[in-house]
């Protein structure tokens, strides 16, 4: 009975290939980069979308009305906004200045950037005036009040001791250092139109209020009853709402030093930075990130391990020798010394029964006892100073090889 052998069919091309490289077929591998560059594409649409959307309204500066830190203004200014005041924030001198009219207030945050001339066009302004923490140039403002600065004060608390409504309404401050005083017109302790709360033992000030050209304007000599973290202790929101909020319109100035310095020159004079606009910083940010991913995506990525076996077989003993050249022609006598060393250290204490965890002092012990030397005698050869010679090691390698041949003696 005879057997027909049928033959199996060749396989085709594309399947030898794809098997070659690696078992995925060509269409799954077109799919698996369509994916790629369909989520690329994804992700560079988010990255567009980010950058043309607004920035966040919010900053870390001190008082300002856009700050959510513990210094910043954000509670106050938002609680004003839904009492009916619109809050205008600024940081221009020039449109503080123009905003600033009859019927506004205009609420000064930061007195260390203005000079003189500075607070001469703040002061001519029409609006009330709201200064924070103004020091020497509270004078600027109002000429019947003064400051002094007592260094080293400590923070008091103080009543109103006044017949003002805001400072009652408030009840007691909370402040440090930098009071006002008012001067002596001739008709009165105060002067004319001069108000003075929150008085501390030596007679100065937390808030002074003076009627000047028909405006009122009050001082403040700290600037905790308008920050976030200090809004609701005491009577603060009172007197920070009842302050801001006399009229409609509120201007919000927190000066800016480059701006400053450009009014100091005469003039504003735009640089650089000045012709860019705002987003442009944004936009290069979200591209820098893009790069970012597209590299990590298109970059060699480390795969497994792979075992390779060596060209040739390397017997133990030309290894040796070959270690033993190189530690000569290196003059690494110490590196040659501790590997003796440890060898024998390893041997004897194989031979003696002990754990590869034992101690040096339990095989200095054990040793010692077997071969009949002194322990002192023992540390010197497996433990003591590096050889600094050939000769030095030549004599620590002999004296090795009888320490171990004397482990060894039954």
């Amino acid at each position: 009975m005879t057997t027909t052998a049928h033959a199996a069919p060749p396989a085709a091309p594309g399947t030898v290939e794809a098997a070659r490289a690696g078992g995925r077929p060509p269409v799954s591998r077109r799919r698996r980069i369509t994916r790629r560059v369909v989520g690329g594409l994804v992700l560079l649409a988010l990255l567009a979308l980010t950058s043309v959307l607004p920035e966040p309204r919010t900053s870390a500066e001190p008082l300002a009305p856009d700050s959510t830190t513990p210094q910043g203004s954000r509670a106050v200014a938002q609680i004003l906004g839904r009492q009916g005041v619109h809050v205008t924030h600024v940081d221009r001198l020039a449109e503080a200045v123009e905003l600033a009219g009859a019927g506004t207030t205009l609420l000064v945050t930061d007195h260390t950037l203005l000079y003189e001339d500075h607070v001469e066009r703040l002061a001519g302004t029409a609006a009330d005036l709201v200064l924070v923490e103004p020091g020497y140039l509270v004078s600027g403002y109002a000429p019947s009040l003064w400051s002094e600065y007592s260094w080293g004060a400590p923070q008091t608390t103080t009543t109103a001791q006044c017949s003002d409504p805001d400072a009652v309404a408030a009840g007691s401050l909370s402040w440090t250092g930098g009071g006002f005083h008012a001067t002596d017109d001739g008709e009165g302790p105060l002067g004319e139109g001069v108000t003075l709360c929150f008085l501390d033992d030596d007679g100065a000030a937390g808030l002074a209020v003076a009627e000047v050209d028909g405006r009122r304007v009050t001082a403040l000599a700290t600037a905790e009853p308008l920050t976030n973290e200090a809004l609701a202790q005491g009577g603060n929101a009172a007197l920070a709402l009842r302050l801001l909020g006399r009229n409609a319109e509120l201007v919000w100035y927190t000066p800016d030093a480059q701006d400053l310095r450009d009014v100091d020159a005469g003039g504003s004079s735009a640089g650089p930075g000045d012709l860019v606009p705002g987003w442009v910083g944004f936009v290069a940010i979200q591209l820098l990130v893009l790069v970012v991913v597209v590299a990590l995506w298109r970059g060699r990525r480390l795969g497994r391990l792979v075992a390779e076996p060596l060209p040739v077989v390397v017997r133990s003993a030309e290894v040796t020798r070959g270690r033993g050249r190189l530690y000569r022609r290196s003059r690494a006598y110490g590196h040659a010394a501790a590997a003796l060393r440890a060898a024998t250290a390893s041997r004897c204490a194989q031979r003696l029964g002990l754990p590869r965890s034992a101690g040096a002092q339990a095989v200095l012990d054990e040793v010692s006892y077997a071969s009949g030397r002194s322990r002192d005698e023992v540390a010197l050869l497996l433990y003591g100073p590096p050889p600094t010679s050939d000769a030095g090691l030549t004599d620590l390698a002999r004296e090795l090889d009888r320490l171990e041949s004397e482990v060894h003696r039954p």
